[in-house]
């Protein structure tokens, strides 16, 4: 059997602030679902990026309650440059979303930078460093 990744499965507090986020980071989201109780997005790879509404959830496990004290998971998105890592940034700030850490260059060789979606997930933006 093999073992392939189904989604990558975000649970939202506001549905339309999250799709948002993921708009301006890129994410390809049909326009019109913003109220929607469960979104599908695509990314250029075809990995499925899913968001449902914490009552959507609820309606299958009533005893769920959002992670508190920090994130229990963080999506990394490679953007290919470290010039498009630090433009990204940028942008994404200058949009009104928060940062968590700046664009800086990682021992392990890579651009690396930290923004926080609208739920308080981690999401970080890479790229590979150019070899000396």
């Amino acid at each position: 059997m093999t073992l392939t990744l189904g989604f990558i499965g975000i649970v939202t507090r506001d549905m339309g602030a999250s799709l948002a986020f993921y708009r301006a980071l890129g994410v390809h989201i049909e326009p019109g679902q913003d109220d929607a109780p469960h979104v599908d997005g695509k990314l250029d790879d075809g990995v499925v990026v899913a968001w449902d509404t914490i009552e959507t959830i609820r309606g299958f496990d009533p005893a769920f309650e959002p992670a508190t004290g920090g994130h229990r998971i963080a999506l990394a998105f490679d953007k290919g440059t470290a010039a498009e890592v630090d433009a990204s940034y940028a942008a994404l700030i200058a949009a009104g979303y928060r940062g968590h850490v700046e664009p800086w260059d990682a021992h392990w060789g890579q651009r690396y930078a930290t923004l926080l979606d609208p739920d308080g997930n981690s999401v970080d933006l890479y790229a590979e460093l150019a070899a000396n």
